[in-house]
């Protein structure tokens, strides 16, 4: 097998998976041919999955079929995003048993219209768990107020979750809590620690984004542009290490826990005057995951770096976001904001999907 950067990056302690997920990526040999080039991973949400059923195809004749079935516009949406996932799962399946299940996981979103719910989120969690029938899939669960308590639920059952939306360091310590606590109450109950797998997605461009914005309406700071994500990272970064090295996860490691992962998420250059491999090559760090968007991956293939990014700078990170507070620009509060225009986004991309569908079966029916 030809070696590339991503087998390079992986042998660094970071994981590249993709994040995009379409039918024809999956049955035309796309997909198959980028886990042959070290891809060892694939997450989706609603706005992906609204992309990839409007805009083709590919899924009209199933639409067909399920709608003369009886199925509802939810159902057929459901089993659709189901069976991509699934065939998805089944070509992972040799990385995820290679990696003794490190990898090779495919993540689908909680109906996001249920992102600020506990108990319907929860059981809708563990309907998808049980449908999906797959050992290498995750259930990805927004880092809410109510959504830790679904991450915990979930994992108290031992099913793998993708803690996603996560854009502070508030937020992923109550995320790695939550986790622990969720491998405390499934110990109790005699379950295999060893077989759950989790991971926590920290978005980091969209930081950035919105605090150039800031930056750009003052003079003179632009030595401050394209620091906030980074450093926001690296103090998440070190929060996750401090985490997994205490004693509360040392007793649970013993019973067989795994750690969870910090995956990093919106990892796609928008602004051009940073390389478009800005978000790959300064998180390469141990013990972490890098979701990308395909022409990222298409990139760091291209001209990717193999190597660690510099020695963790935690006084430097904390610095940097000192700095911005200084000129009253908090990331804490930009990051809060963040949440609220991500939820708000994937139940608009999520309505949209269920209106595209409706509008493709009306189509479909009249021919």
């Amino acid at each position: 097998m030809v070696q590339t950067k991503l087998h390079e990056i992986a042998r660094l302690g970071q994981s590249l998976w993709i994040d995009n997920i379409n039918r024809s990526m999956i049955t035309g040999g796309k997909l198959k041919a980028l886990i042959e080039k070290g891809l060892r991973g694939q997450t989706s949400n609603p706005s992906i999955f609204k992309q990839a059923i409007s805009a083709s195809a590919d899924y009209d004749e199933k639409i067909s079929r399920l709608a003369r079935d009886g199925k509802s516009i939810f159902e057929i949406y459901d089993e659709l995003t189901i069976k991509d996932v699934q065939d998805a799962a089944d070509l992972f399946r040799g990385v995820y048993e290679s990696t003794k299940g490190l990898d090779g996981y495919v993540s689908l979103e909680i109906n996001p219209k249920l992102g600020r719910e506990l108990d319907p989120q929860l059981k809708e969690g563990i309907r998808l768990w049980k449908k999906l029938n797959r050992p290498n899939v995750m259930i990805k669960v927004p880092a809410t107020k109510n959504g830790i308590g679904v991450l915990e639920g979930l994992i108290a059952q031992g099913i793998n979750v993708n803690a996603t939306l996560i854009f502070s360091a508030e937020q992923y310590s109550q995320v790695a809590w939550a986790y622990i606590k969720g491998l405390n109450q499934l110990a109790k109950k005699g379950g295999d620690l060893s077989k759950v797998h989790s991971v926590a997605s920290v978005f980091v461009s969209r930081v950035d984004t919105s605090v150039d914005k800031l930056l750009d309406k003052r003079a003179g700071m632009k030595g401050l542009r394209g620091r906030s994500a980074v450093s926001n990272g690296v103090v998440i970064y070190h929060k996750f290490q401090k985490n997994f090295e205490g004693q509360e996860f040392k007793d649970l490691k013993l019973k067989g826990a795994n750690i969870q992962r910090v995956l990093w998420a919106s990892t796609g250059t928008k602004d051009p005057q940073y390389s478009d491999i800005k978000y790959i090559t300064e998180l390469i760090f141990p013990d972490t995951v890098n979701t990308v968007p395909d022409k990222t991956l298409e990139a760091v293939l291209d001209h990717g770096i193999a190597k660690r990014a510099l020695p963790l700078d935690v006084a430097g990170a904390q610095k940097v976001l000192e700095q911005l507070r200084d000129l009253g620009i908090d990331v804490g509060v930009i990051c809060h904001q963040l949440l609220d225009d991500g939820l708000t986004s994937f139940e608009v991309s999520f309505d949209d999907l269920l209106l595209s569908i409706d509008d493709k079966l009306k189509h479909l029916v009249v021919c």
